[in-house]
């Protein structure tokens, strides 16, 4: 039976695309609204992943916002992480083809920033405004479509060193900050997650047997599911779980009252011409993780004619101004909220290119991995399994990361001068900061690579695309 046969009689979506087509949607303006059931396809591996992934991520950002902001209780930091899973789903749900993420490179600059300011209401005022002006630039340049041009006509060196700054930046955490809590299991468990993600035996495999191609569809799971078992109980160096049987208690009105503009009132204008540069720093790396998500997609549809994605900038900036200013008003989340999560994007697109009989359309990965975080953040016996394992799965996802950013980055680049740019700029972006990165590249383009036949070339074409953007 033909792909085609096959998926036609399926009974969900209720809406199928034509061959080659788009997937169907509702349209509102520049979002594409997708319903699951209705517009996509259920996908259990991503429901199952993010059972464990999602949680993980969003207990990461619990643990951040209860040491940042000095809160004692877990139930209501997590109050936080919840509304974070609301605004987690909103990017797949408007058309955005991403499983979006964190400003992760930025987090030891906005936990750096936050620190200037006083344990209490003043630095909580600090995040909104750094939040809201984060907002701000995602919907300036989506709204001007400023955004959509800047991906257009930035040279492919400077592109390229942003996706590898912001790999290397992945791979200091990695190294300074995960290995230290845990090296046995956060070693091993990057080993393990490697060879679900990478391994060409593993592809081998999967080409000649359904039971491998079902295997290496799990992606990083097995790795997280060793972490949770292997740290408590075997290497012993995690704690064993508390579990608690119930639904996540959620403590909306403590968190407006003590954590928002609500019960605080607005920050004062200085803290908002305060944290203009930190903004500013923010945008510049999520403008790579924006062009590194873009690049992922596009690398997944040159194995997939059967279906056609639309990959907009313009709408990528709206969609995250619609979640940082969400968040900034209701919970302020220290790692903001950027367009994309490599650990989460790679296995669902990995899948996509084995065919539509294992992922009919990349929106059931999307859709599924963010409408199930949703769902298992709201389920504390599977949070509080899952906490000993925290720190483990976000060294994963800076893990994960490594590899993506250094295969697209090092992919984009054709002679010497644009690798010696690219290079040069990621070192610099990953141990002095996003901004001196940006002016470095920059000055580099001009002084190397700026004459060189691909490069000009490049301009050329990423002009005319400009006009058309």
């Amino acid at each position: 039976m033909r792909a085609e046969e096959f998926i036609e009689r399926r009974t969900f979506p209720l809406l199928k695309r034509k061959l080659g087509g788009e997937q169907p949607y509702i349209p509102l303006g520049i979002f594409k609204l997708r319903l699951p059931l209705i517009h996509y396809r259920w996908s259990w591996i991503e429901c199952l992943a993010a059972m464990f992934l999602g949680v993980a991520c969003l207990g990461a950002g619990t643990a951040i916002t209860m040491d940042v902001f000095g809160i004692e209780s877990f139930e209501i930091a997590l109050t936080f992480a919840v509304f974070n899973a609301l605004m987690y789903a909103v990017p797949a749900h408007l058309g955005d083809p991403v499983v979006p993420g964190w400003i992760t490179p930025a987090l030891p600059l906005t936990i750096t920033y936050l620190s200037g300011f006083a344990l209490g209401p003043e630095r909580i005022k600090a995040m909104i405004a750094l939040q809201m002006l984060v907002a701000f630039l995602f919907f300036f340049m989506g709204i001007t479509k400023l955004g959509a041009k800047l991906v257009s006509i930035v040279p492919t060196s400077i592109r390229s060193g942003i996706i590898l700054g912001a790999g290397f930046a992945a791979a200091l955490n990695v190294v300074n900050v995960r290995l230290p809590k845990a090296p046995i299991t956060v070693t091993l468990s990057i080993i393990i997650s490697f060879f679900f993600l990478y391994s060409t035996t593993l592809d081998e495999l999967a080409k000649k047997t359904v039971r491998f191609k079902i295997i290496k569809g799990l992606g990083i799971v097995p790795a997280q599911i060793f972490a949770i078992i292997a740290g408590p109980l075997l290497i012993r160096e995690l704690p064993l779980p508390e579990i608690q049987w119930s639904f996540t208690p959620l403590n909306i009105g403590t968190v407006l009252e003590n954590y928002t503009i609500f019960g605080l009132g607005f920050p004062e204008p200085r803290l908002f011409a305060l944290a203009v540069p930190m903004a500013v720093m923010a945008y510049i790396i999520a403008f790579g993780d924006l062009i590194l998500a873009q690049s992922i997609i596009r690398d997944g549809q040159k194995d997939r004619d059967d279906e056609t994605i639309d990959v907009n900038a313009s709408r990528s900036n709206l969609v995250n101004a619609i979640r940082n200013g969400f968040m900034s008003l209701f919970a302020p989340w220290i790692p903001m909220n950027g367009p994309l999560w490599a650990a989460g994007i790679v296995p669902i697109v990995e899948r996509y290119k084995m065919g539509r009989r294992t992922l009919d359309s990349i929106w059931d990965g999307l859709g599924t991995f963010r409408a199930a975080t949703v769902i298992a953040v709201m389920l504390m016996p599977l949070v509080t399994l899952i906490r000993p394992a925290f720190d483990i799965f976000f060294g994963l996802t800076m893990a994960v990361q490594v590899i993506a950013c250094g295969n697209i980055g090092m992919g984009m680049l054709e002679n010497n001068q644009q690798r010696a740019v690219a290079m040069t700029m990621a070192g610099i972006i990953a141990t002095l900061g996003p901004a001196q990165g940006l002016i470095s590249g920059i000055l580099l383009y001009f002084i190397m690579d700026y004459r060189s036949k691909s490069s000009k070339q490049k301009i050329i074409e990423s002009e005319e695309k400009a006009k058309h953007a």
